[in-house]
């Protein structure tokens, strides 16, 4: 299964300021999570970011929030998106199928919503360089139980590809920045 422009959106989970110090190779889930919202912001597709117990953890990082100028942020408690009262409904509202999901922590936050969006219906599709936790090992075990669970696991460029579906057109010269 393809990832699909008009069928997907992207979720971007509790990348905060107080936990991203401490994830494993967190600079570049920041910055692959960066490349996926500016891509969604050019290609018109819907992204959302969530912040967990802001109180605690803090606001999104500086970066996510500079790059999500048009997402809708939400504050969340729950472990999982999903289970956050009103969320799904949201999700639902942009009748797009397909949720592209990046993250922290990998193993909490991330498997939970993932798991709990494929159980309300949505084609789930990880981004093994954009999502983490803090230790190696919870995140390849995330991974690990992700893609037995049906989740597809899945590269920044694969989705900027697929989102962009062909060269040689305006969308792929602008986006191009992004991948090079």
């Amino acid at each position: 299964m393809l990832i699909e422009r008009a069928q997907s959106l992207l979720l971007v989970i509790d990348l905060q300021e107080k936990l991203a110090p401490a994830i494993h190779a967190g600079a570049e889930i920041i910055a692959n999570s960066v490349r996926l919202l500016s891509a969604a912001r050019q290609l018109a597709v819907p992204a959302f970011v969530s912040e967990h117990y802001v109180r605690g953890l803090g606001p999104s990082v500086e970066a996510i929030r500079l790059a999500a100028v048009d997402a809708h942020f939400f504050a969340k408690t729950h472990f999982s998106c999903a289970a956050e009262p009103g969320v799904l409904n949201h999700l639902r509202q942009s009748h797009r199928p397909q949720i592209i999901v990046t993250g922290s922590e990998a193993h909490v936050c991330v498997l939970q919503s993932a798991l709990g969006l494929q159980a309300a219906g949505f084609d789930v599709f990880l981004v093994r360089d954009a999502a983490s936790s803090r230790t190696a090992d919870n995140r390849q075990a995330a991974f690990d139980r992700l893609r037995a669970a049906g989740i597809h696991i899945v590269t920044t460029e694969m989705v900027l590809f697929e989102w962009l579906h062909q060269a040689g057109t305006d969308e792929f010269r602008q986006l191009l920045p992004l991948i090079k």
